[in-house]
């Protein structure tokens, strides 16, 4: 397969896959999540790689959904036509990002990510559904959904999965970022390192000696302990794709693109 959106790389016993998206600051796009489910079958048929690392391009790891897109969908839709077609898969592509990052959660492969620089949004759940997350310093994660009219639906389930309620809670809330060592402290990240190179390897020499039957009992036996149900999925795409149709929203998003006008400085 011919990769657009990512770099993907051999090492010995695992993948690496780069976000490589740099003027699109590594956001999501349809592409996007085809690519990396694609790096993810060939990490499941291959009985020697144990672990997939998922890393970002020139100092962003990952920024959410990509506004250009959003705006270019809807640039022909009136309000009322956006509302008569909030259902359609032409203006949604919720449900691939939350079975991608669902997947993270059960394939028995490692799923490492790799921090250097700013997560935003969707970023943030490819790294909170990730096994381990190692950052350097002078990353940090933020929500901004809320700014825009939207909410990290489908980021929360993992986020609160792996940081509690209250932490999820106001990241939401508040919008604000928090750099890497707060993210340590509230176990969003593993590990805090100037040398993410040394840390993985170290990683990856301990988890070459797990074979792929234990991983998946393991990632299997744990997703019990935190149930996402079908039901909570539902209803974070149900929510994703009511509010990214609502005309306040998309307005928000085609102001940005086109104008770089923030939904406050009106």
């Amino acid at each position: 397969m011919e990769y657009k959106t990512i770099l993907v790389n051999r090492m010995d016993g695992g993948i690496t896959l780069t976000i490589n998206r740099p003027e699109q600051q590594n956001s999501i796009n349809p592409d996007l999540l085809k690519e990396i489910n694609h790096v993810l079958d060939l990490a499941v048929n291959d009985p020697l790689c144990k672990i997939i690392v998922l890393q970002g391009q020139g100092g962003v790891f990952c920024t959410g959904m990509d506004f250009n897109e959003i705006s270019g969908k809807h640039d022909n839709f009136t309000p009322g036509q956006i509302h008569e077609n909030r259902d359609s898969k032409e203006v949604s592509h919720s449900r691939p990002y939350l079975e991608t990052i669902k997947r993270f959660t059960l394939i028995p492969r490692i799923v490492i990510s790799v921090v250097d620089g700013r997560v935003m949004a969707g970023g943030v759940g490819l790294a909170a559904a990730s096994d381990i997350v190692i950052a350097t310093p002078r990353s940090q994660f933020s929500l901004s959904e809320a700014l825009w009219g939207l909410l990290p639906s489908m980021v929360t389930p993992f986020l609160i999965r792996r940081v509690g309620f209250q932490v999820a809670y106001r990241m939401t809330l508040t919008t604000m970022p928090i750099h890497a060592r707060e993210a340590y402290e509230v176990h969003l990240v593993d590990e805090v390192t100037e040398a993410p190179e040394e840390v993985l390897r170290r990683y990856s020499l301990r988890v070459s000696r797990l074979d792929e039957w234990t991983l998946g009992n393991l990632k299997q036996y744990f997703r019990k302990m935190w149930i996402i149900s079908n039901q909570m999925e539902d209803a974070a795409v149900a929510e994703t794709d009511r509010l990214s149709s609502e005309p306040k929203v998309v307005n928000n998003i085609i102001n940005f693109v086109k104008y770089q006008k923030f939904p406050w400085s009106e």
